[in-house]
C-alpha cells in the first residue's frame, strides 16, 4: 500500500500527522514541502502530533522522514508530541537524538569562577580518592580469598602474564639499564677524575644502581610497557561489556582479572630489578675499563666492596612497591574505563601518569624512611 500523508488541526494550534501505508525506502514517500507549508499555515500550530493507527510496515525510511519533521518543527518552535507513533518508532528516535553533551560546548556557558572551579576539584579528589581506596580494599578481599583458596583464579592466565611481564621485558630493561650506568659512570668520571679518584666509580654505579637506579628505572619502564597494556586490555573488556558479563555469571572481575596481573608484576619486578642491577654495573664497567683505564678485577673488587647486602634488599623492596603500584594504577585505570574507544586511550595515558607518579612518591618516601632508620 502507498504510503500516505494527511493532516488535521484540533483547536487550530495542533497539527496532526495521519500517516498511513508502507513507509519504506525505495517506496514513494510525501515531500516534507507540504509539512513546512502546513506548519507555516496561519494560524501558525503550536504544537504537532501524529497518528499511526493506519500504518501497515515501515524501517529507516520513516525514520529519515520523522526527523527532518521534527527538525522543522524545532526550527520553528513547535512542540512535538511522539506518543502517537508506535513503540519501536519512539526507541529508535530516541536512540537518533541522543547526544551526548561534550565538556565546555554547552551553548551560552559561561566561565565559572575561581572558587567554583577549586570546589569542582576538590570533589573530584574526594570522589578519586575514595574510588582509589574502595579498589584497594577490594583487591585486599581478593588477595585474602587467594589465600584460603577461594579466589576465582585460573593459573593458566598468572602463567601467561607473568611471561608477558617478565621474560618480554628483559630486552627494553637490559637496553635502559645499560645506558642508565653508562651515564652514571660518565657522569661521576668528570668530577672524579679531577682528584685523581676514577676507581670510585664503581662504588658511585654500584650503590645507586642497586640501592635506587635499577628499582626506579625499572619501575618506570614497566608502568610505560605493561601498566598500559594493563589499562588497554581491561578497558577494551569494558568497553566490549565483557567485565558485564563476568558479573551476571558471579564471576568477580577482581579476582579473574586484577589478581593475576598484581600478582605477576609483584613477583616479576625484584628479578627485573636484580637483572637490571646487573646491566647498570656493566655498563660502569665497560666505562671504567675503556676510558678511566681502570682493571676488571679492581673494578670488580670495589663494587662488591662498595655494595652491601642491605642495598640488596632496599632495592628489592623499592622494586616490589613499584610492581605493586603499576599494577595498581593500570588495573584501576581500566576498570574506571568509559564506553568509547577514546576512553580506553584516556585509560592508558592515566595509567601511565599515575603509575610513575607513584613510583617517584614511593620513591621518595622509601627514602626519608631509610634515612630516618640509619639504613
Amino acid at each position: 500500500m502507498e504510503a500516505e500523508l494527511n493532516f488535521s488541526r484540533q483547536n487550530n494550534e495542533k497539527l496532526v500527522f495521519r500517516l498511513s501505508g508502507d513507509w519504506k525506502l525505495g517506496a514513494s514517500l510525501p515531500s516534507v514541502d507540504e509539512v513546512r507549508k502546513q506548519l507555516e499555515a496561519v494560524p501558525r500550530a503550536r504544537l504537532a502530533a501524529f497518528e499511526t493507527r493506519d500504518l501497515h510496515s515501515w524501517d529507516s525510511g520513516l525514520l529519515t522522514f520523522l526527523l527532518k519533521i521534527i527538525g522543522q518543527c524545532s526550527e520553528l518552535n513547535v512542540q512535538v508530541e511522539k506518543e502517537g507513533l508506535p513503540p519501536g518508532v519512539q526507541r529508535l528516535l530516541a536512540l537518533a537524538s541522543a547526544v551526548p553533551e561534550r565538556k565546555g560546548t554547552r551553548k551560552g556557558e559561561t566561565r565559572i569562577s575561581f572558587l567554583e572551579g577549586l570546589g569542582e576539584w576538590a570533589i573530584s579528589f574526594r570522589r578519586a580518592n575514595l574510588e582509589l581506596l574502595a579498589f584497594i580494599g577490594e583487591v585486599s578481599a581478593a588477595f585474602a580469598a587467594l589465600l584460603t583458596g577461594r579466589a576465582k583464579l585460573r593459573p593458566a592466565d598468572l602463567f601467561v602474564i607473568i611471561q608477558e611481564c617478565g621474560a618480554q621485558a628483559l630486552p627494553i630493561v637490559s637496553l635502559i639499564s645499560f645506558l642508565v650506568g653508562l651515564i652514571l659512570a660518565f657522569i661521576g668520571a668528570i668530577q672524579l677524575k679531577i682528584f685523581g679518584a676514577q676507581i670510585y666509580v664503581a662504588s658511585l654505579v654500584g650503590i645507586g644502581m642497586v640501592r635506587a637506579l635499577a628499582a626506579v628505572m625499572t619501575g618506570i619502564i614497566m608502568a610505560g610497557r605493561t601498566g598500559a597494556s594493563f589499562a588497554a586490555q581491561l578497558g577494551t573488556m569494558q568497553v566490549n561489556e565483557e567485565i558485564d558479563a563476568l558479573r551476571t555469571l558471579s564471576i568477580s572481575p577482581i579476582e579473574f582479572l586484577v589478581l593475576p596481573r598484581m600478582l605477576a608484576l609483584f613477583l616479576m619486578m625484584p628479578l627485573l630489578s636484580l637483572y637490571a642491577d646487573l646491566m647498570g654495573i656493566l655498563g660502569g664497567l665497560v666505562i671504567g675499563v675503556t676510558f678511566l683505564d681502570l682493571n676488571f678485577m679492581e673494578y670488580y673488587n670495589k663494587t662488591l666492596e662498595a655494595v652491601a647486602l642491605k642495598e640488596v634488599w632496599i632495592g628489592l623492596f623499592s622494586a616490589s612497591v613499584f610492581g605493586i603500584i603499576v599494577a595498581l594504577a593500570g588495573c584501576l585505570r581500566g576498570m574506571q574505563c568509559g564506553r568509547s574507544a577514546s576512553a580506553v586511550g584516556e585509560a592508558t595515558t592515566s595509567a601511565v601518569v599515575t603509575g610513575i607518579v607513584g613510583i617517584v612518591a614511593a620513591t621518595a618516601i622509601i627514602t626519608v624512611i631509610c634515612n630516618v632508620l640509619n639504613i
